[in-house]
């Protein structure tokens, strides 16, 4: 065997070898977030909505071509006459409520330019405050409440959201488009479920707040 026909068939073995690696690498890099999850059936009952008390439910949602649009103005009435929250039209993933395990929301969301000071999903119920989670749109930048920054320019296109509550081991996990974006501490159990929508943040916001959203899945181990 000549020389140059053994150095040809090792460079092959390490190219092969190097490719594989970068494979195997990359596919743990780029995880689908709903790997080792369950798909949990959702029904049209899953679906409960909440929109200003004093108006017809059309004058705020709209539901065609498999997408959720859901708006609000700044001066609208909250859920119920008896709140004293902020305007909301929102989707309440209903009859799904958990207090343990680790549960997933997904959904492809949009935001049209102008919508600033609106939560589009949330996780609600925790033992201190009302929420564990709140994702908000601040000038086309979404942000964890109103502090820390998750990702950025999601004006005007559609994003993946993927959100993971370990409820056991207290985090939440957010993925945009599927990489991880950001993690904290949640706030301790309670009577958990996901929402999404628009629901207006107590300041800052504008007058009008919309958001849309298609193939919403709810998983968990």
């Amino acid at each position: 065997m000549n020389s140059s026909y053994t150095h040809h068939v090792i460079l092959s073995f390490i190219l092969l070898f190097s490719l594989e690696n970068i494979e195997l690498v990359c596919g743990a890099f780029f995880a689908d977030p709903t790997d080792g999850f369950t798909l949990v059936p959702l029904t049209k009952a899953n679906f409960e909505l909440q929109k200003p008390y004093d108006i017809p439910l059309e004058q705020r949602y709209s539901f065609k071509d498999g997408v959720h649009r859901l708006w609000v103005y700044a001066d609208d009435k909250p859920h119920s006459p008896n709140s004293h929250t902020q305007p909301r039209t929102e989707i309440r993933i209903n009859g799904l409520d958990y207090n343990s395990g680790v549960w997933q929301f997904e959904g492809y969301g949009f935001v049209p330019n102008g919508t600033s000071g609106a939560t589009v999903a949330q996780i609600h119920g925790a033992s201190h405050g009302a929420t564990t989670l709140i994702l908000r749109i601040y000038n086309g930048d979404m942000r964890y409440y109103s502090r820390d920054l998750v990702a950025k320019n999601l004006y005007d296109k559609w994003f993946r959201l993927n959100i993971i509550h370990d409820v056991n081991g207290g985090t939440v996990t957010v993925f945009i488009d599927g990489e991880k974006k950001f993690q904290a501490n949640d706030h301790g159990p309670g009577d958990l479920y996901f929402k999404c929508g628009v629901y207006a943040a107590p300041a800052n916001i504008s007058y009008y707040m919309e958001s849309r959203w298609r193939d919403i899945k709810i998983f968990r181990k």
